[in-house]
């Protein structure tokens, strides 16, 4: 059997399995950005007919949803997608974008996802270099993608992703594998109160939340992997990168200003900035600094 330190050694091993493997995490992805919405409003409607104490036959009858129930189907006439129709990015093409059955579009948004995992997999093995950190890496990246694109389309940043993943980089980083543990845990307490201050400052000025719950989460996770030293610079490149991208809806869009925009994707964005370029940025931000 290959052991780690070979498989590390090895380029035509080790950069091949990681596009293969990141495909297939990307089609998983997929089933996870579109089922665990779903999964969270039938829990809570599930909850509120409970605490409302609604009798059996008046509450909701609808199937529930988990990660591997029921199989995929196609949305318009709802063949089962067989195997062979699910290989990543090559299944898609293969059958044109369309049902194998009915021949109704498929969107592109699922193998860009699935492309687009194994790009960015890609990139963090190359700069980060073939080794343990490395592939602990991955996890982070692959929470970022499905963290975005769920924001994206719900503004929900869901807290079974969002706690493990903070929990997961304290564990990490115990033994030392991104940081030092102390600047994890401060990373952590630092990232979540950073942002919930400016909730409540936000909310006592106006009356109104400036941002959900989910974002205070995401950055203490952020925090706990890249250690506080690099959280201004995640705060600064997402609130930047947020503020050119809902002025920009406004104006050529016309996004009213009442209209949430998820701030989750800019965070993941900066967080992944960090985790890539982290030391150069740190470095950056001291001299700026002058530290």
């Amino acid at each position: 059997m290959l052991s780690l330190e070979a498989f590390l050694s090895t380029p035509w091993i080790f950069y091949p399995a990681i596009i293969i493997f990141s495909l297939c995490i990307g089609s998983f992805l997929n089933v996870v950005i579109l089922r665990l919405p779903r999964m969270m409003h039938q829990q809570w409607r599930c909850q509120c007919e409970e605490f409302l104490e609604l009798p059996e036959g008046s509450r909701s009858g609808e199937t529930q949803v988990t990660l591997s129930k029921p199989a995929s189907t196609c949305p318009s006439c709802g063949h089962r997608i067989r195997a062979r129709e699910n290989i990543p990015v090559v299944s898609w093409l293969l059958l044109g974008g369309k049902c194998a059955s009915c021949k109704a579009r498929i969107s592109a948004r699922y193998p860009v996802i699935e492309a687009l995992t194994a790009v960015f997999a890609l990139i963090t093995v190359v700069l980060i270099g073939p080794s343990v950190t490395a592939l602990w890496s991955l996890l982070l990246v692959y929470a970022l993608i499905a963290l975005t694109v769920i924001d994206f389309d719900t503004q929900l940043l869901p807290d079974s992703i969002t706690l493990p993943l903070m929990w997961l980089g304290l564990v990490l980083n115990y033994f030392g594998l991104f940081t030092d543990f102390n600047s994890a845990f401060w990373g952590a307490v630092a990232g979540y109160l950073s942002l919930w201050s400016v909730y409540w400052l936000f909310k006592l000025v106006t009356g109104k939340e400036g941002m959900g719950h989910g974002d205070f989460k995401l950055l203490a996770a952020l925090g706990a992997w890249l250690g506080w030293q690099l959280l201004p610079a995640v705060i600064l490149l997402s609130s930047v990168v947020g503020a050119v991208v809902g002025i920009s809806l406004m104006v050529f869009r016309q996004h009213g200003r009442e209209v949430p925009i998820p701030f989750g994707p800019y965070l993941a964005a900066a967080g992944l900035l960090c985790l890539w370029f982290g030391t150069e940025i740190q470095v950056f931000w001291f001299r700026f600094l002058g530290v």
